[in-house]
């Protein structure tokens, strides 16, 4: 009985206390972030692009159009020489 009361207890501290810890990471295509131009804090593939209105958010990275979707334009990043893919 000892024994699934230790079993328990072990499972309990990983849902409540490791799992959400291993939740963090990178920003998701879409979500915000820091610095434009920047891929650090973005899911790989991905760069820091600010949109109008001055928020940044993590969008694909490209170098070329065709790294893009067709409703999307690889345009540059103000103030950066790096590109992103930004909705038309």
């Amino acid at each position: 009985m000892e024994f699934m009361k230790n079993i328990i207890f072990i499972l309990a501290i990983g849902v409540f206390f490791i799992l959400p810890i291993s939740g963090c990471g990178d920003s998701e295509i879409g979500e915000p972030c820091d610095t434009a131009g920047v891929t650090e804090g973005c899911e790989e593939g991905a760069i820091c692009g600010n949109i109008a209105g001055g928020t940044n958010y993590c969008q694909l990275s490209c170098t070329v159009q065709a790294d893009c979707a067709a409703t999307e334009n690889c345009t540059g990043i103000t103030g950066t020489d790096q590109k992103s893919c930004q909705a038309l």
